[in-house]
């Protein structure tokens, strides 16, 4: 079990037993039922890990009608092109239109599946999650704010359904973890956590090239991006009740003059978050005309996950999301107070 199970916001064992019963109901085979799974738009680590993982366990348990995507442009970022289970992901058009089940996989809410959320009609949504702020918009949700990654709820979720991990289903779930925990160096780091990658490690996985392709290759072009992005950060030590946000942004011209695909803009919060005189860190990335992703990371002052929720996204207390709108200065300006009103 994980360690929050039945813990005070954790997963309850009737909402484990509720899914259990729900996945082994569906009828496996060529001629069994339809299930679709969906992860988050512009999908990372732990989203597109965790459903991939499902999914190649499903497949094992012999459900054969099992399909994955994600919201939005079919593009995968260049580090997760070779995780296994690829050949189970569709672009969107491509979705069962009347799936027998639907399972969301690190969705804090309907909003984050774009077009996708009319499959919520499905007879079953199963919701898969670690977010604090999820909104629970599944018949069943395994929420669980305690875990470190989206990727822990699946393996117990697999291993209540009695299927043993493999080396193909174990990558995928060290993926997520590693990614979600920041390489095993943020507080969610447990023994459980370790624990867990021992135990997909001991699948035969090799942790040294999975780091490398996820967290170590970037392209040329990107590294000369990111020096671009960082020299224009911006430190406001008055903010945050004194405790200081530093900020940054990205363009799509920034973008399109490098010659890179968005996803190498993710990593920026990472190098930002160290600056040593601010706790909040922003980085406010170009999504299209007037429109912002925006990560937020805390090192423990700011409840950004609050912050993010006032704003119309959400996350986890030190890590933190939501989409913002207007000129980059306005996005950041509607942060800044709320950095004051939810001090930890």
């Amino acid at each position: 079990m994980t360690p929050s199970s039945g813990e005070p916001g954790g997963v309850t064992d009737a909402e484990w037993s509720a899914a259990v019963e729900a996945v082994r109901g569906l009828t496996p085979g060529p001629e069994g039922d339809e299930v679709q799974l969906i992860c988050h738009v512009n999908p990372d680590g732990d989203a597109l890990g965790s459903m991939l993982g499902f999914a190649l366990g499903l497949r094992r348990a012999g459900f054969t009608r099992v399909r994955a995507t994600f919201p939005g442009t079919f593009e995968l970022p260049t580090p997760y092109e070779k995780l296994p289970g690829l050949d189970l992901l569709v672009p969107q058009p491509a979705a069962y239109e009347r799936p027998a089940m639907v399972m969301t996989f690190d969705v804090a809410a309907e909003s984050r599946l774009g077009a996708l959320a009319s499959l919520l009609s499905a007879p079953c949504v199963v919701v898969l999650d670690h977010h604090a702020s999820n909104t629970r918009f599944g018949r069943i949700n395994l929420v669980d704010p305690h875990a470190a990654a989206t990727s822990v709820v699946v393996d117990e979720l697999l291993a209540r359904l009695g299927v043993p991990l493999d080396a193909e289903i174990a990558e995928c779930l060290y993926v997520a973890l590693a990614t979600d925990t920041g390489s095993f160096k943020f507080d969610m780091t447990t023994p459980a956590v370790h624990e867990l990658a021992a135990r997909l490690i001991a699948t035969g996985i090799r942790p040294g090239e999975i780091s490398r392709r996820v967290f170590d290759t970037r392209p040329f072009g990107a590294m000369k991006l990111a020096g671009e992005v960082l020299g224009r950060a911006v430190l406001d030590p008055a903010a945050a009740g004194g405790h200081g946000m530093v900020w940054t942004y990205a363009t799509l011209d920034d973008l399109a003059r490098h010659h890179q695909r968005p996803y190498v803009l993710d990593s920026l919060i990472d190098p930002i978050r160290s600056v040593a005189e601010a706790d909040v860190a922003v980085v406010v990335k170009q999504s299209a005309e007037d429109e912002w992703a925006v990560s937020l990371r805390s090192k423990g002052a700011v409840d950004v996950s609050a912050v993010a929720v006032a704003l119309g996204g959400g996350g986890h207390r030190l890590a933190a999301g939501f989409t913002g709108h207007g000129a980059v200065g306005d996005v950041v300006a509607k942060v800044r107070p709320l950095l004051d009103d939810h001090l930890t």
